[in-house]
This record gives C-alpha cells, structure tokens and sequence, in this order.
C-alpha cells in the first residue's frame, strides 16, 4: 500500500521539543542509533534520545486501549521504536512527552484515545481516508517504546481462478475479485492486480458468449459523490485493461460504479471496510 509522507507532523513534533529539554551547555554524547533504523515518517524523536532498536512489520496486531479502557486490536502495518536516553542528556517527564505527541497529533485532527497510571498513551487519526493508531509505551521515560500502525487489509496472496469465477457465475450470477488492487483514492490499476486480471481474461476466454458488467466497489470512509464517481473510475479501468492488455472485445464488457451502496459485511471495522472494496463480475 502507499506510504504516506509526514513532513508536518515532524515539524510540528520539532518545534514543541526544541529548547524544552536540553539546557545550554549541557554536553550530550551523541550515540549512534541501531544500525538501519530511523524516526518514523510520522514523527521526530525527543532531543536527547537514540533508537535503540526498530522493527517494520507489514501486517500484525496490536492491541490498543480506549477511553473506556476496552481493549482494541488493530491490525496493520506497524513500526515498533525503542528509544533510549543518551548520555548526558536530560530525561524528559511523562507528561513532557505525551503533550509532545498528542499536540502534534492534535494538530492534524487526531485525538487521545487514553492514558493509563503503567505509563501508556494511545492516540488515532485518520489522513487521507487512511487510519493511523500510535502508541506511547514509557513506564520509565529514559526508554520507551512508539508503536505506530497503519491501518490496511492485508494483502491478499491467494487470487481465485478463472474456475472459481465460472462456478460462482453459474450459481448465482456474479463473484467477486479481491486481487484487483489500487492506491488510496486513486483508480490506477496496481502492478500486483495482474495475476487476477489473467483469470478474469481466462474465464472470458473459455466463455466466449459471456458478457460481463464489471462493477467497482468502495467501502463508507469518504462522501458518497466521490466514492460513486471512484468506483465508477476503477471499473471503467479494469475494462480498459482487460480490453487493451487482455485482449478481450469491448462489447463485451461493461464498467458501473455503486460505491458503498452494495456492501457485504460492516464498514465499522477495517475486515469489513476491506471486504467491501472489490470488483464484481456480473453476467449481463
């Protein structure tokens, strides 16, 4: 999935820090961070803290807490920072950095989830039709952990087969096609989209009377006029990729966009929301 670019956030981050935490004079050894690591793009780092260690996980859980105190497991891409303090340098409070990163995330229109007596905080915002859950880890503040998921499906590596799509066909007059992938808000087609492009060509192939309304979904997050027009802009793609690269006749395949108007499981949770954005296959 597309990875977002943060610049402000970082800036913001900075400018709350800078001068709150290192006194003049004050000599601080810089350590090297861990090897291959570095700040996320959603955030600087408080003066006077190295990473560490990192790691980049492209799909996982992580459990997070709101204000209720409920437990909520948000899957996603996460990134996982322990930054420790180096030395000389002055150790920010708890509440130095939690009001650092919920000012930033403030800012941009996220919002505190919760914070506990152990030392954890929890935040969210949504950029860019995209969810983004961070979490302050820091029972002791001269090292402590930012967990920061993005959320996203996880990308589907099984894509059904030109049999598959016949059966369901037969059966009840459509089938659905998960590996048919886009960026966020966009209708460009994904290279990764090509294996089920090939069996969607395949069951038209073996068919040769078959005709198809390809039909563009979206999920709920959003407004209803620019989801309509967004789906209506990948089925049309898809179509012109089956007829330019496939070889398939025009005629016989058709584009219609519906946007969030046919679902088939909730759109109050990421699983739904990613079941609900697809392509149908309906026979005209």
């Amino acid at each position: 999935m597309k990875r977002f670019s943060f610049v402000f956030f970082s800036i913001a981050v900075l400018t709350l820090c800078v001068g709150s935490l290192v006194g003049p004079g004050l000599a601080v050894s810089q350590e090297a961070d861990a090897e291959g690591c570095k700040d996320h793009p959603l955030f600087n780092r408080m003066p006077g803290y190295r990473i560490q260690r990192c790691e980049e996980k492209e799909f996982d859980s992580h459990t997070f807490k709101d204000g209720a105190g409920k437990e909520i497991a948000v899957e996603g891409r996460i990134s996982e920072t322990r930054y420790t303090l180096q030395e000389g340098a002055k150790e920010a409070t708890r509440l130095q950095l939690f009001r650092n990163y919920q000012n930033a995330m403030t800012k941009i229109g996220g919002a505190l989830l919760s914070t506990d007596d152990d030392g954890n905080c929890y935040m969210k915002v949504v950029k860019d039709d995209k969810e983004i859950w961070v979490h302050i880890s820091a029972y002791i503040t001269s090292e402590w952990m930012l967990y920061i998921v993005e959320i996203q499906a996880m990308v589907q590596i099984v894509v059904a087969n030109a049999d598959v799509f016949s059966d369901e066909i037969k059966a009840t007059g459509h089938t659905a096609v998960y590996g048919i992938y886009f960026d966020t808000g966009k209708s460009d087609i994904r290279p990764e989209s090509e294996k089920a492009l090939v069996e969607i060509a395949k069951l038209l192939k073996n068919n040769p009377g078959l005709k198809l309304n390809v039909v563009g979904h979206t999920d709920s997050v959003g407004a209803m006029d620019a989801n309509m027009k967004l789906s209506q802009a990948r089925a049309e793609a898809v179509v012109q990729v089956l007829v330019s690269k496939q070889g398939i006749e025009a005629a016989r395949l058709k584009g219609y966009g519906v946007g969030p108007l046919a679902p088939v499981a909730s759109n109050d949770t990421e699983e739904g929301r990613a079941k609900n954005r697809r392509v149908e296959l309906v026979k005209q």
